[in-house]
């Protein structure tokens, strides 16, 4: 029986770009000249995994790249090779170039061909010189002197005698007896004889399950590298001897400490990869985690959602009389801590080490310091803090635009450094970790900090601040995420170019977070960021506008009063301002943004809700305050449209759904509203 094998291709290209990732970080952690050997092999067994998986799933380019820079490697791990800065620069590209074959091959496009036979003649160059004579020579010593014999004649031709027998579970790996066969046929003239005597009784036989062995006799002018190179992608899933006819049997010693199974966690998604000896030991063990597409993830999410709608329901009987009354408000108790028992567990699921945006770093570290001249020391802490899944993937650009900036303005040259009494190696230093309800992220850097006088000046010169204008330090820091702002005096393609901190700022409001800098000149800078651990629930804040409901997020709420009339002033376009303190306070009347009926128009028979997003206050009139809930967020644009001052909606506890203010964008549409008044 056939296999489809396109069933296992995501979760072959999951693994393969997983093994590329800890290639890469074993590469940038590798000492020149004395690499050790452990990280080497660690290197070649992802190698191997994406080469046998590559050639069984047909991806002959995959393959065929990956077999040279195992070969590459073979060298450094058998002491022929040193682990050269030059070797190690380009088994990186390498890497890169991987990346970019098999996502061409998942996502049935191009690769760039010309960058892929650049570097195969790379490393064909590489491959012909550089070898240790001593070790070829010991190398050569290993074999038997009818081998020897053999390959001193290129046209003799010999018969090799072949024991082949697979293991029980081969088949479940994905790798087909058949295959291999038809592979010995091509380099010589192939004889088989098949061992049926543990073929079971029909009703026993289980179809993922190899029963059967071979004997095979191969004629012809054939090296045993030929032959184990065939076989090399299930060496740990069979008992197998290659002799040479009338020599003495040699079994082909199992290379567990070097090998991974090509197959055996595609063919079996609850097995991740293990350690060769647990493997030997448990191979059929489930581990203690598994690869779950996002989609069941997001189902479930959903469905826990619908949950906490129905406890929120359910609590609406609490103003009804009845003689159970206590043991509802009990029950009603324990559902409210199972759910967000429950909550909590299933948003876990989501969550992700820090570590999965961070470890793009090192590479980006090694390539633009080399780039840039400079020598930079990059220190991760907290890789382990943990946070949603969808926060992470758009937190990937905003982090990447700050560590460029930090090599490329932050961090000076190795000269400079010395001139100023500071190490030559710079330190950039990523670190995470939780805050309540936030997670902390700071990219610091120990270079020249900002220049707040330069600051100011290209401020002035952009027109964005008055000349006469006196500004904190904290505040020209902010201005450094101006659009369009930039101190640089040369543009680069690393920056410099005046765009991407106004973009990081924008990305992180967008997820509901904040950031801020602090500097000091000549000693460094620390950007930080805090962020929700998820955006799929909320704690906010009911308010009551006529007979619409509407939701704050209680983290922008400053404070809520009843006004006073005082302190209410009004400016020359109509604009309503109330004074708290030692500020004035723009009022917004929601029920002119969302065209309701309110309950109250005269300011003092309602509430002022002073709620802050991006530095700016605003006072939202509203009729009433009606409590505080964790809500579950639904977005509106995929099943209606984006509407200006709304980031979402939820369904509440009588059925009826509320709009999620968006206070940011509240705060700028009204600013346009009146603006556009004006005029």
């Amino acid at each position: 029986m056939s296999i489809d094998l396109e069933q296992f291709h995501q979760a072959f290209f999951e693994e393969s770009f997983e093994g590329l990732d800890e290639m890469e970080n074993e590469l940038l952690e590798l000492d020149m000249g004395s690499a050790d050997r452990e990280s080497i092999n660690t290197i070649f067994r992802a190698a191997h995994s994406i080469k046998g998986g590559s050639a069984t799933f047909g991806f002959t380019d995959v393959a065929e790249f990956t077999h040279r820079m195992e070969t590459l490697l073979d060298e450094m791990r058998d002491g022929r090779r040193e682990a050269t800065s030059e070797a190690v620069n380009l088994l990186l590209g390498s890497v890169d170039c991987l990346r970019d074959l098999l996502g061409a091959q998942r996502d049935n496009s191009e690769a760039d061909k010309e960058n892929v036979i650049g570097l195969q003649q790379q490393l064909d160059e590489m491959l012909s010189t550089g070898l240790d004579s001593v070790a070829q020579i010991e190398d050569s010593n290993a074999k038997t002197s009818k081998e020897k014999q053999h390959e001193s004649s290129n046209c003799e031709e010999v018969e090799w005698l072949i024991q082949f027998h697979p293991h029980p579970h081969m088949l479940r790996t994905g790798n087909e007896p058949l295959r291999m066969f038809n592979e010995l046929a091509l380099l010589g003239e192939l004889e088989v004889r098949v061992d049926s005597s543990k073929l079971p009784a029909f009703c026993d036989i289980a179809f993922d399950e190899c029963y059967l062995s071979w004997e095979l006799v191969l004629k012809g002018s054939i090296k045993r590298e030929q032959i184990t190179e065939i076989f090399e992608w299930v060496d740990d899933d069979c008992d197998l001897s290659i002799e040479l006819k009338e020599a003495k049997t040699e079994v082909v010693p199992e290379l567990v400490d070097e090998k991974e199974e090509a197959l055996q966690s595609i063919k079996k998604p609850k097995e991740r990869r293990t350690t060769p000896e647990r493997r030997k030991s448990s191979s059929l063990s489930e581990a203690s985690s598994i690869r779950v597409g996002i989609d069941k993830i997001d189902e479930l999410v959903n469905l826990v959602s619908e949950l906490v709608i129905t406890q929120s329901m359910l609590s609406q009987t609490n103003e009804h009389d009845s003689g159970n009354q206590d043991k509802l408000l009990n029950g009603l108790a324990q559902l409210e801590r199972n759910t967000r028992e429950l909550q909590e567990s299933v948003m876990r699921i989501r969550m992700l080490p820090i570590s999965f945006a961070f470890n793009r770093f090192p590479r980006m570290v090694h390539d633009l310091t080399q780039k840039l001249d400079k020598k930079v020391e990059l220190k991760m802490s907290g890789e382990n803090t943990e946070l949603d899944k969808t926060v992470m993937e758009k937190i990937g650009d905003p982090l990447v635009h700050l560590v460029r900036n930090s090599l490329d303005h932050g961090i000076e040259t190795p000269e400079v450094r010395l001139q100023n009494g500071k190490p030559e190696v710079g330190v950039l230093h990523l670190n995470a970790y939780h805050q309540g309800g936030n997670i902390v992220i700071e990219i610091s850097d120990d270079g020249a900090g900002l220049n707040s006088e330069r600051i100011a000046a290209k401020a002035i010169a952009q027109g964005l601040i008055d000349e006469n204008e006196v500004l904190t330090k904290e505040k020209i820091y902010e201005l450094i995420f101006s659009a369009g702002f930039s101190t640089a005096e040369t543009l680069s393609d690393v920056s410099g170019r005046g765009v991407g901190m106004d973009v990081v700022k924008r990305n992180i409001k967008d997820l509901g977070g904040s950031i801020e800098v602090t500097s000091e000149e000549g000693a460094g800078s620390t950007f930080t960021i805090r962020l929700p651990l998820t955006l799929a629930i909320l704690d906010g804040q009911l308010i009551r506008v006529g007979d619409e409901t509407y939701i704050i997020p209680l983290v922008s709420i400053e404070e809520t009063f009843q006004v006073s009339y005082e302190l209410i002033n009004t400016i020359a376009n109509g604009t309503e301002l109330y004074r708290l303190r030692d500020e004035y306070i723009p009022i917004v009347r929601l029920y002119n943004i969302f065209n309701v009926i309110p309950e109250h128009t005269e300011l003092t028979e309602g509430l002022l809700v002073v709620v802050e997003s991006d530095g700016r206050k605003v006072g939202l009139f509203v009729d009433d305050l009606l409590g505080q809930q964790q809500v579950v967020i639904k977005g509106l644009e995929a099943n209606f449209r984006r509407v200006e001052g709304v980031s979402g909606a939820t369904i509440l506890g009588d059925g009826t759904v509320s709009l999620i203010l968006d206070i940011g964008g509240l705060i700028e549409f009204a600013r346009n509203r009146q603006i556009n008044a004006v005029a």
